[in-house]
């Protein structure tokens, strides 16, 4: 059995990595959880069966050597606790964003090895199978060029929302709606059309009072000559998620809020649709079982290295232009570009 443990014992870690735990019962164990609040980390184990609690990770790590850290914390922990895991042996699940820069990506991956432990993100929108069969009509060439896309992530937060003390704060969530929420719609539109070439972005505090943005818009330009809109926004009412593909042969659309299933993807022409299958909703639980099978194997999992840095990277690219007021080319992202260290220096 892999030896799994959760560090966070918050909501996501209940709604999102519980369920994807159970539903690989038969070959993952949960055997610790770490929180700094002793008594909701020990009203967790009760809850749900786990063995023991910690309030130390380096402690929990030592003593029960997981072979899988859930890092489920809020984002300004998430890069030294990474780093403590793979120092650990460990392999590491970190929710979004994985970090607050580059620069601590950089850092906090630079432990792993070949063969393991890797860190990996929680991108599980890239995972459904609705994404998957996207992927691979895309890579036969059965839809023509992309020419055209539109990434919406239009959600509603209200001021109570961000009275957490680490929300709509550069230093410890590292941005806005752009870093919290439209992250997972804007990797599921990378994995599909790859990697960008430039952009050129806007963002605004219109509502909200935080030190963030609470919208922004974006164009994008892909390596392929394809060009896109982005728009992230937490002041809409009526709340949806929407991806946008043009090809030369067909549109590909997708409609749905925090998860999707087959049901949810539309193409035009209908002939343009892929066989169905297995449905597989967009789920920690449908990333898990990926996970699982590249630790087994001792490969680089999906959502990590390359991969799990390319949605952050145009995220900093996105913030550059909005606060230069210039297009921000992929290639000028390096190690001594302004941004690198902080999304806004």
């Amino acid at each position: 059995m892999i030896r799994s443990a959760i560090v966070g014992t918050g909501g996501i870690a209940t709604v999102g990595h519980l369920p994807a735990l159970r539903a690989e019962a038969d070959r993952v164990e949960l055997v610790a959880v770490v929180d700094t609040d002793e008594d909701r980390a020990k009203e967790f184990c009760t809850e749900h069966g786990v063995p023991v609690a910690y309030t130390s990770l380096d402690r929990m790590l030592a003593e029960q050597r997981p072979d899988l850290v859930h890092i489920c914390t809020p984002p300004f922990t998430h890069a030294g606790q990474v780093a403590a895991c793979l120092a650990a042996g460990s392999w590491a699940w970190c929710e979004k964003p994985p970090c607050l820069s580059l620069a601590e990506y950089d850092t906090m991956t630079a432990g792993e090895r070949p063969g393991g432990p890797y860190a990996t993100v929680v991108y599980q929108h890239r995972f459904g199978s609705g994404a998957r069969r996207l992927r691979e009509l895309v890579a036969a060439g059965a839809l023509g060029r992309p020419l055209v896309a539109q990434c919406v992530t239009a959600w509603y937060r209200d001021h109570e929302y961000f009275e957490a003390p680490w929300r709509g704060r550069f230093e410890t969530e590292g941005g806005g709606p752009t870093m919290g929420h439209g992250i997972h719609q804007m990797d599921l539109m990378l994995s599909v059309l790859g990697d960008w070439a430039e952009v050129r972005a806007m963002t605004a505090t219109l509502d909200r009072r935080i030190e963030t943005e609470d919208v922004s818009l974006a164009m994008v330009r892909f390596e392929s000559g394809a060009l896109g809109s982005v728009v992230n926004s937490v002041l809409s009412p009526r709340e949806e998620s929407y991806l946008r593909f043009d090809f030369a042969e067909a549109t590909v659309e997708l409609r749905h809020l925090y998860g999707y299933d087959d049901a949810d993807w539309t193409y035009t022409p209908a002939t343009a649709a892929p066989e169905p299958g297995d449905d597989l909703p967009s789920s920690h639980i449908a990333q898990l079982g990926v996970l699982l099978d590249a630790l087994e194997r001792g490969e680089r999992p999906p959502a990590s290295g390359a991969e799990g840095r390319q949605t952050l990277e145009f995220i900093t690219g996105l913030y550059a232009s909005a606060a230069t007021g210039q297009p921000v080319l992929r290639s000028q992202i390096t190690p001594d570009f302004p941004y690198y260290r902080r999304l806004d220096p």
